[in-house]
């Protein structure tokens, strides 16, 4: 015959069985908000590096070409394409459309992705730093 041990709330193993359950809830809620406040933080510090590094000369904005043109949308747009800005030449003429990869590398050393690009005096950011802004610019071209 097999011994079953049921428990009563009003027990010591109750009381014990309860706290250990009430514990981990309240670590649960505790570390919730944690991971999910950490979202907004690296949206904002993929802003702060599109500010960091690009804002001065480019803008997020359709239409609002600055010294550089707009980002708005680069992730699948054919280099040098936008019909009011006026690219390089070498821009002109690449023959690529931007992906995520090409565009941390052109971040990175411009002139080793087109040479005789307008931004060669810039670029040499990270390729870490180039990833956020890649990120800020795909958040922005999707809304």
């Amino acid at each position: 015959m097999e011994a079953r041990v049921q428990s009563n709330p009003q027990t010591p193993q109750g009381t014990w069985l309860r706290a250990i359950v009430g514990a981990g809830a309240v670590a649960l809620l505790l570390t919730a908000p944690a991971s999910l406040a950490q979202q907004p933080a690296s949206d904002d510090a993929a802003q702060q590096a599109f500010n960091n590094s690009c804002r001065t000369c480019h803008s997020v904005k359709e239409g609002d070409n600055r010294l550089g043109p707009n980002l708005n949308k680069i992730v699948g747009r054919k280099a040098g394409s936008l019909p009011n800005y006026n690219y390089s030449a070498s821009m002109k003429e690449a023959g690529f459309v931007w992906d995520k990869d090409k565009l941390i590398r052109f971040m990175v050393k411009p002139d080793e992705v087109v040479s005789g690009n307008k931004m060669q005096p810039y670029g040499g950011v990270s390729a870490e730093e180039a990833a956020k802004v890649i990120a800020y610019l795909e958040a922005m071209g999707s809304q």
